[in-house]
């Protein structure tokens, strides 16, 4: 925890907040001295982590169901979010899904689905959250991106697109809101290759794909970092702590890299 709380006095929403990289998110920026809003899909974890967190940290977090993909569930959200907050502050767009498969081979449906979460969330959650910035004239948004919006990923299109998209949007809305200001930022993260996403399942779907153990996908994507090592969770969170903080006022449209120098451009 850091000794000077970098986020008092600041409320953020976070979206696919209730596990993962989202609840590391949430924990890291109420530690940062921010009142948080955990907002999910997953009703029960995410009331959970909202008592955890004001017990723990002493900020006021509460808990949200929200649907990205619903329009009207961003805008209650938000709402819920000034209401016991005063204000927002910070977005954190978290939520995002992943099908991966060959072309020929993946349902267009499960394709479809992964720009609706990862493209049309974002673009909901942003119009959400900029409804109530602008009186205030003030806010910073941050997108988790991923490598796979600087660089195709073979037979991982719909995931590739959408992050893509992502950096398109941010960069687009860095632009409209810049004279706010309201900032808009990605963060690009590597392989998080212990988190429940790649653990549970995308260990599983790489292995298929590639017709080989998941020991060897593990080894597989180190080998590819420069660093030699995974990205973790305090990785991100050190980033979307500037990002989300004043030390970073001078910036927008930014979509940084945080690979281990995997992923330069």
């Amino acid at each position: 925890m850091s000794a000077m709380k970098r986020l008092a006095g600041k409320s953020v929403l976070i979206t696919g907040a209730a596990q993962g990289l989202g609840e590391a998110l949430s924990e890291r920026l109420a530690q940062e001295g921010a009142d948080v809003a955990i907002c999910d899909i997953m009703d029960e974890p995410a009331s959970q982590l909202a008592e955890r967190l004001a017990r723990e940290y002493g900020v006021k977090a509460i808990w949200q169901h929200m649907d990205v993909t619903d329009l009207a569930q961003c805008d209650a959200a938000v709402d819920a979010a000034v209401a016991a907050f005063g204000k927002l502050d910070i977005v954190v767009s978290n939520a995002g899904i992943l099908f991966s498969g060959p072309l020929l081979e993946l349902d267009p449906g499960r394709w479809k689905k992964v720009i609706d979460v990862n493209v049309v969330g974002y673009y909901n959650t942003a119009r959400a959250a900029v409804r109530v910035m602008l009186p205030n004239r003030r806010g910073t948004v941050v997108q988790i991106n991923s490598k796979s919006g600087k660089k195709g990923s073979a037979k991982n299109s719909a995931y590739a697109t959408s992050k893509f998209a992502g950096i398109g949007l941010t960069q687009s809305l860095a632009l409209e809101f810049a004279e706010v200001p309201i900032r808009f930022n990605a963060i690009c993260p590597g392989n998080l290759l212990d988190s429940p996403l790649w653990v549970n399942s995308l260990f599983k779907q790489y292995a298929a794909n590639q017709g080989i153990t998941e020991a060897q996908v593990r080894q597989k994507y180190i080998d590819q970092v420069p660093m030699k090592r995974g990205c973790t969770y305090e990785d991100i969170a050190n980033m979307a702590v500037f990002l989300a903080s004043d030390e970073s006022a001078y910036m927008t449209g930014q979509a940084i890299n945080v690979t281990g120098g995997q992923e330069m451009r």
